[in-house]
């Protein structure tokens, strides 16, 4: 069995087993979509439970159970784009919105590549100071009040079929901050798509377009680092498990969160945030959690 940190790659989650995993699957895929920050819950929730921390490398290969579900929801939209990208290509239709629209999504892309490459060895060491609780707890806050601000703010008129490459880009450039834990991949770009005028729903729906191929290989890149830290049968089944429950808590957290922005608002996931990350630093500062 691999011993987790020797290799320089967090495998804690090997030493949990597969019931405690399974319960970090839910959390892990109901908190990946919603614009709270998985990061944070997962630091969080081992901690109240006393169970030790899975690590980065399980909250990144976890991504894939986002990456499932995503696709499974919009399908329609996924399938549209695909289709029509490859029939515009094929008759040089190259102006074809729904192609303009798939080019939009792979440049915005790369901003987050580019840092993720960049800052993979602090971000998935072993004991990375960006999984410290203060940290997590500030960027939750921040988060807070740039969500709020942009509901206060945005006009919430606008569609995915009206969104224009500064756009996409934009909110390419926002989906950086997710390497920081405790931001949101679904946070900051609901945010950054918010302050851009788009309706609620609308700016959730281009987030998680936006926001496939960067889980796509960020999930992917993690199986690989596994793969390269020896991973044996026991830690891939044991990661399998929590894959699959992941996958359907996450579809669930989708579901959730549209509805939700369709019949209300942003504000209930501004409170929790803000909520959360007080409530961090001043567990932090009290050691009650570590």
């Amino acid at each position: 069995m691999t011993v987790p940190c020797t290799t320089g790659i967090d495998t804690g989650f090997m030493t949990l087993g597969y019931a405690k995993v399974a319960i970090l699957g839910v959390v892990q895929g109901i908190t990946e979509l919603l614009p709270i920050s998985s990061t944070a819950h997962m630091r969080v929730v081992p901690a109240l439970l006393g169970w030790r921390d899975p690590g980065s490398a399980f909250s990144a290969a976890m991504q894939l159970a986002a990456l499932a579900a995503v696709i499974s929801f919009f399908w329609q939209d996924v399938r549209s784009l695909a289709v029509s990208s490859v029939s515009a290509i094929r008759q040089r239709r190259f102006k074809d919105p729904e192609l303009c629209l798939v080019i939009w999504i792979a440049l915005a892309t790369v901003p987050i590549t580019f840092a993720g490459v960049l800052l993979s060895g602090i971000l998935n060491t072993c004991s990375s100071p960006l999984r410290a609780l203060p940290v997590i707890g500030w960027a939750c806050i921040a988060m807070a009040v740039l969500m709020a601000l942009a509901e206060i703010l945005s006009r919430h008129r606008r569609s995915v079929e009206n969104a224009s490459l500064v756009d996409a880009l934009l909110v390419g450039l926002a989906q950086v901050g997710a390497l920081i834990p405790g931001v949101s991949r679904s946070g900051s770009t609901l945010t950054a798509a918010l302050a851009l005028g788009f309706r609620r729903e609308e700016a959730a729906r281009f987030s998680f377009l936006l926001g496939i191929p960067a889980i796509a290989l960020a999930g992917s890149k993690e199986l690989w680092e596994l793969h390269k830290a020896n991973l044996d049968m026991h830690g891939w089944s044991i990661l399998a498990l929590g894959l699959i429950v992941a996958s359907i808590s996450a579809f669930a957290a989708i579901w959730a969160l549209m509805r939700a922005l369709e019949r209300f608002s942003a504000w209930p996931f501004v409170v929790y945030r803000g909520l959360l990350g007080i409530l961090l630093l001043i567990a932090s500062s009290k050691a009650w959690l570590i």
